[in-house]
């Protein structure tokens, strides 16, 4: 089992969830953040603090949330628009510093009025 960022973190990204990674695995998106599945521990620690309710244990995720949850990982395996290669799994977010891009399904979201 492994946790994922939902559509409630697009346009918000309140970053509580990166101050409490203690593998620092949550990397930053333009307009979301997103876990790097194989660099999760699964210790459930982004969950409890996120205020949006935007972290879900990946099994749980279901409906329209599902879709956002499975996305996660299409982040670091699928290569982003303005970028010429994946991102894979860096080992540490911090390293990399925010991301200028995000994954289709993302970047084509628009919440209903």
């Amino acid at each position: 089992m492994t946790y994922a960022i939902g559509s409630p973190c697009i346009d918000v990204r309140d970053r509580s969830c990166v101050s409490v990674c203690p593998v620092d695995c949550i990397y930053e998106g333009t307009r979301k953040l997103y876990i790097q599945p194989d660099e999760c521990i699964d210790c459930g620690a982004c969950m409890t603090e996120c205020p949006t309710g935007a972290v879900v244990r990946l099994t749980d995720a279901t409906g329209h949330e599902a879709e956002f949850a499975h996305d996660n990982r299409r982040f670091f395996e699928d290569v982003l628009t303005g970028r010429d290669q994946p991102l894979g799994s860096p080992g540490e977010a911090s390293s990399t510093g925010p991301i200028t891009s995000d994954t289709e399904l993302v970047r084509a979201f628009r919440r209903a009025p």
